[in-house]
C-alpha cells in the first residue's frame, strides 16, 4: 500500500544541512568532550523520541524530532523517517519558535491544486513519495533563522499482522547524526495477555543488548533503548552515529481460545487463531517462468530457493512443477506425492532447469490451473487437503495469449474460486499491477521480489508463510440484523502462525453482546463452533486505561476497512471501482488517513484572509534570498541545445534529457570496479544493455570513492539470439554459437538480420538492432603509460522510442517522458553551482545546477551540457536504490 503525503511549507528553503530519522549498534566508550560533535552544518538535532502504543495488534506511533540551527545565518533542516508500507499518516505539524503549522488530511486532487497554486506563487512546496522493501520515506524540509527552534510531530497508525506465530512491528532508525536525548519507548497492552516478548536491533551487537530494556507481565509489555551519546558513536574518536538500522519488535499473545472478541461503544473486533490443530495436505504446483530474460542471477536463485523449498515440503503433501518460455514444460503429467524418492528426483530435475524462449506466461499458468482441477476430480489428492498455484515471473506476456485482461477472464474462469493464486513478480519488468489483479481476483495476493542477493531467500520466505495450512474455507458468520459495515469475513484458507481479524460496527449502539459462528474444514473433520462476548467482560480486560489511545476499536475498524477497499478496488472495473473508491475516501478523511487517495497539507494557522491556507509570502526573506529566488533557471543554460538523446559516459555520468524543459538532469553511479550495471531492459523487444565497471589502475588511497568507468559494454536481443560485446580493444557479435570479431582500427559496415553495425576507425560505434533502436558507443583511449587512467567507453541513445514503455534499467527507465519543476535557485558552495529545490516523480530533492560532457564529437575534450545534477547516486530519481541495478554478469 503506497502512502502520499503532500506538503506544503510556507517558507523559503537555501538547502545546506540534511538530518535524518530511523535505529542501529552500540557500546559503551570512555567520555569526551561532545559538544561540536552534535552540531553538523550549524543544526543540532537535541532531541529525538519515538514513542508506540500497541492495543490490541493496533499500533499508535508518535516520532517526535526536536532541532536548533546554532550557526548564524538561516539553515535547513530536514526531517526524514522511513515507515511501513502498511501504515497511514493521521498527523503531521511543525512548531517553529513556538508557533504550530499542522497538517490537514485532503482529497488528492484538491490537495494537487494547493500545491500548484503554492508553485505559481513562488512558495515552497514538497510531494513526499519513497518506497523501500517494506518502509515508505516521510520527508519535510523547513528553514529556520539562526538560533530558532523547529520541532517536527509525525503519527501514524498501523495494524500489527501476525506472521510465523508473532506480530512484528518494524522501527527504522537512522538520525545521521549524535543526538543529546534519543529514545525508543513502546507500550504494549493486550488483553488476552502476553505470552512472550521480544527486542533487538540490526545495529546491536551483543555487549550492547543491555542498553535494551524489556518487561511482560500478564497483559502489559514495556520495550525502552536510551543510548547514551558516548553509545551512539561508532568508534571511540568518532562523531558519526552508529545508530542505522531496523530496530524490531515481536510478540505473541496467551490463546486459552482460539478467539477474541472485543466490543466497545458499538464496534467491535474479532481476532481468530485457532492452535494444536493438524495440518492439511497440501496440493502445490509451481508455475515457473523459464524465458529468455530470466537467465542469469534470476534463474539461478530461482533453483535454489526450489531446493529448499523441496526439503520443507511433508511427504503427504502433493506437488509438481509447470515451466514456461515459449514452450510450456511439465515435470510429471499430473501431481506426485512428496515421498523421498520422487523429491529426490524433483531436485535433479530443479537443478537442470534452464532458460530459453519468451513468455508464454497464459500457457503455463492454464496447464498448472487444469491440472489441479483433473488432480481433484480424479481423486489423485485427498479430499481434505489445501490446493495452492505459485507462480513466478520477470516479464511481460508475449507469446501465445499476451492480452493480460484475456490472461485474466481465462484464469478466474478456470480456477472458480476453488484455491487461491499467489502471483510472485521478479525484478521490475514485470507488470505487477497485472499479476496483483490477477491474484486478488483468484484469493491469493501478489509479492514482488527484488532482485538483490538475498532474491532466493525471499522466494523461500513467502513459500514459508503458505507451507501450512490448517483450516480451508473459514466463515465467521455474524447476525446480519445487527451488524453493519462488516469487513471481510470468509478466508479460504487459514495458514498456521497467522490470524484471522474481523471488524464491524453494531446498528444500534446500544447493543453490548456479540455470537459469531466459525466454521472451517479441517485435516480430519468440520470444525464449527459458537464464540459469544459483551461489553461489560471487554470493559473489565481493559481497566488499564492509561494504554488506551482514543476511540482504537472504531479506528481499526477504520484502517481494516479502509485496507480492504483499497485492495477491492485493484481488481474492480467500472462503477463498482469506483464506489470503492468513493467509499475508502470518505473514511480516509473522516479518520485523518493519508492514503493513496488523499494528500497531507501543512499550513500557515494565522493567515485567516487565505482560505486555502497558503501564505501570499514567506515568513522569512533575507537579501540572499530574494537575489537567489530571482535569478531563473534559464541564466544558467546555453542559448542552444544538442540533439536530444540519454547518455552515460565519462565516470560514469548519467544525462537525461528533457526536451519538453530544453534542459536536463544527471547524477552519477559511484560503484566497486567489477560491478556490473544493467542500463536497459526492454522486456517486449528483447533488447538489453549492461556495462561493466572498471577502475583507475591504482587506487587513490586519498579518496573514499574511486573512479570508475565502463570498461565493457554488453548489447543482447534474445529474441534474435543476439550479442554484441564491446571492449576499448575490440567488438564481438556473436549470432547463435557464430562469432565475428573486429577492432577499434577497422573501419566497418556490416548488416545482417536484426543488426546494423558501423564502426568509425578508433572514434565511435554506432548499432542499431531488432525494432530500430540505435546507440553510439564512444571510445575514450588515454595515453598507454599514463600512471593512473585507462581506456574506456561511453553509451549515447538514439531513437529510444522505438523500444516498449515497459523499458527499465538506470538508462531505460528515462526513456518515457519526465517532468520536474525547480523552485528556490540560491547559492549553493560552489559560486558558479546554484542549488534549487527540484520536484520530480512526487518527491522534493536538493539539486545543482552543473554541466556534463557529451563526448560524441570530441571524445577526448567533450562540449559541456547544462544539467541539473541529482546527489547520491540518483537517489529518489531513479526508481528504487542504484544497487537494484546491479547484475550479475554482462548477458
Amino acid at each position: 500500500m503506497e502512502n502520499h503525503l503532500l506538503l506544503f511549507i510556507l517558507l523559503l528553503i537555501p538547502a545546506l544541512a540534511s538530518s535524518d530519522l530511523l535505529v542501529t549498534h552500540v557500546r559503551t566508550i570512555k567520555k569526551r568532550n561532545v559538544d561540536n560533535d552534535l552540531v553538523v552544518n550549524g543544526i543540532e538535532i537535541y532531541s529525538m523520541k519515538i514513542d508506540s502504543k500497541v492495543t490490541s495488534r493496533f499500533a499508535h506511533n508518535v516520532i517526535t524530532s526536536k532541532a536548533v540551527n546554532r550557526g548564524n545565518v538561516h539553515k535547513e533542516v530536514v526531517f526524514d523517517v522511513e515507515l511501513p508500507k502498511t501504515a497511514f499518516i493521521t498527523n503531521f505539524s511543525m512548531t517553529i519558535d513556538g508557533v504550530t503549522y499542522p497538517g490537514t488530511v485532503k482529497e488528492k486532487e484538491a490537495a494537487k491544486k494547493q500545491y500548484e497554486k503554492a508553485v505559481s506563487k513562488g512558495q515552497t512546496a514538497g510531494l513526499v513519495k519513497a518506497s523501500g522493501r517494506k518502509t515508505e520515506k516521510f520527508t519535510v524540509s523547513v528553514n529556520i533563522a539562526a538560533a530558532s527552534k523547529v520541532n517536527f510531530e509525525l503519527t501514524y497508525e498501523e495494524l500489527l499482522k501476525r506472521q510465523f506465530g508473532k506480530y512484528e512491528m518494524f522501527i527504522k532508525v537512522k538520525p545521521k547524526q549524535l543526538v543529546r536525548d534519543f529514545e525508543i519507548e513502546v507500550d504494549i497492552f493486550e488483553p488476552q495477555g502476553i505470552s512472550e516478548l521480544e527486542a533487538e536491533g540490526t545495529f546491536i551487537t551483543n555487549e550492547l543488548q543491555n542498553i535494551v530494556k524489556k518487561t511482560f507481565s500478564e497483559k502489559k509489555g514495556h520495550i525502552s533503548f536510551k543510548p547514551t551519546l558516548d553509545q551512539q558513536r561508532n568508534c571511540a574518536n568518532c562523531s558519526q552515529s552508529l545508530l542505522d538500522g531496523d530496530f524490531i519488535v515481536r510478540y505473541d499473545v496467551k490463546r486459552t481460545t482460539p478467539d477474541n472478541l472485543q466490543i466497545v461503544n458499538g464496534y467491535f473486533v474479532h481476532f481468530f487463531a485457532p492452535t494444536n490443530l493438524p495440518k492439511l495436505p497440501k496440493n502445490i504446483i509451481f508455475v515457473i517462468d523459464i524465458s529468455g530474460s530470466m537467465a542469469g542471477r534470476e534463474i539461478e536463485q530461482t533453483r535454489e530457493a526450489l531446493l529448499k523449498i523441496l526439503d520443507d515440503i511433508k511427504e503427504d503433501d502433493f506437488f509438481n512443477f509447470i515451466l514456461f518460455g515459449s514452450e510450456v514444460h511439465t515435470w510429471k503429467e499430473t501431481l506426485i506425492k512428496a515421498t523421498p524418492k520422487n523429491l529426490d528426483e524433483a531436485r535433479a530435475f530443479v537443478r537442470g532447469i534452464g532458460t530459453s524462449g519468451m513468455t508464454n506466461l497464459h500457457g503455463g499458468i492454464m496447464r498448472g490451473i487444469n491440472m489441479l482441477n483433473d488432480a481433484h476430480e480424479q481423486n489423485v489428492v485427498p479430499k481434505r487437503s489445501a490446493s495452492i498455484i505459485i507462480m513466478l515471473t520477470d516479464g511481460q506476456p508475449n507469446v501465445g495469449v499476451s492480452n493480460t485482461q484475456d490472461i485474466q477472464t481465462d484464469v478466474k474462469k478456470a480456477i472458480e474460486g476453488k484455491y487461491p493464486l499467489y502471483n510472485l513478480g521478479f525484478g521490475y519488468g514485470v507488470d505487477y499491477n497485472f499479476l496483483e489483479k490477477m491474484a486478488l481476483e483468484n484469493k491469493g495476493l501478489a509479492r514482488r521480489i527484488y532482485p538483490d542477493s538475498d532474491s532466493a531467500l525471499q522466494l523461500q520466505g513467502f513459500y514459508d508463510e503458505v507451507s501450512n495450512p490448517m483450516l480451508t474455507d473459514v466463515e465467521l458468520n455474524y447476525p446480519e440484523n445487527e451488524i453493519s459495515d462488516l469487513t471481510k469475513n470468509t478466508f479460504k484458507h487459514f495458514y498456521d502462525g497467522s490470524e484471522i481479524v474481523v471488524a464491524g460496527r453494531f446498528i444500534d449502539n446500544n447493543q453490548n453482546s456479540l455470537t459469531v459462528d466459525v466454521r472451517g474444514e479441517g485435516a480430519n473433520d468440520a470444525l464449527s463452533y459458537t464464540a459469544q462476548q459483551d461489553a461489560e467482560q471487554t470493559a473489565k480486560a481493559f481497566q488499564e486505561q492509561q494504554y488506551i489511545f482514543g476511540d482504537y476499536i472504531e479506528r481499526l475498524w477504520a484502517y481494516l476497512t479502509i485496507e480492504q477497499l483499497l485492495e477491492k478496488r485493484i481488481a474492480a472495473t467500472g462503477e463498482e471501482k469506483e464506489n470503492f473508491t468513493a467509499e475508502a475516501l470518505d473514511l480516509s478523511l473522516k479518520y485523518k488517513f493519508v492514503t493513496p487517495l488523499t494528500s497531507m497539507v501543512v499550513t500557515k494557522p494565522e493567515d485567516h484572509d487565505n482560505q486555502d491556507g497558503i501564505a501570499d509570502k514567506p515568513i522569512e526573506v533575507t537579501a540572499q534570498d530574494i537575489t537567489a529566488a530571482m535569478l531563473a533557471p534559464q541564466s544558467f543554460l546555453h542559448s542552444s541545445y544538442p540533439t536530444w538523446y540519454t547518455s552515460v559516459d565519462g565516470d560514469p555520468h548519467f544525462i537525461i534529457s528533457v526536451p519538453q524543459k530544453e534542459d536536463a538532469i544527471c547524477f552519477n553511479i559511484n560503484e566497486n570496479p567489477g560491478a556490473v550495471l544493467n542500463l536497459i531492459n526492454d522486456p517486449v523487444t528483447g533488447i538489453t544493455v549492461n556495462g561493466e565497471l572498471i577502475g583507475d589502475k591504482k587506487a587513490n588511497s586519498g579518496t573514499k570513492i574511486q573512479n570508475t568507468y565502463f570498461g565493457k559494454l554488453g548489447i543482447a536481443n534474445k529474441h534474435l539470439d543476439l550479442k554484441l560485446t564491446v571492449t576499448p580493444e575490440k567488438i564481438v557479435v556473436q549470432k547463435g554459437n557464430e562469432k565475428t570479431g573486429f577492432t577499434w582500427l577497422d573501419s566497418v559496415t556490416l548488416q545482417q538480420e536484426g543488426l546494423t553495425l558501423i564502426i568509425n576507425r578508433k572514434k565511435n560505434l554506432v548499432v542499431s538492432m531488432g525494432s530500430g533502436a540505435s546507440f553510439v558507443i564512444v571510445l575514450h583511449q588515454v595515453w598507454k603509460k599514463h600512471p593512473l587512467h585507462q581506456d574506456f567507453l561511453g553509451l549515447y541513445t538514439l531513437g529510444s522510442d522505438k523500444l516498449s514503455e515497459q523499458t527499465h534499467g538506470l538508462l531505460g527507465q528515462f526513456f518515457r517522458p519526465i517532468d520536474f519543476t525547480i523552485l528556490e535557485i540560491h547559492p549553493g558552495s560552489d559560486p558558479k553551482k546554484p542549488d534549487a529545490t527540484m520536484i520530480v516523480k512526487n518527491k522534493e530533492l536538493t539539486v545543482t545546477r552543473g554541466w556534463q560532457k557529451d563526448f560524441r564529437e570530441d571524445p577526448a575534450h567533450g562540449i559541456d551540457i547544462p544539467c541539473w545534477f541529482v546527489h547520491n547516486n540518483g537517489a529518489g530519481l531513479i526508481d528504487g536504490v542504484h544497487t537494484d541495478y546491479i547484475v550479475s554478469s554482462l548477458f
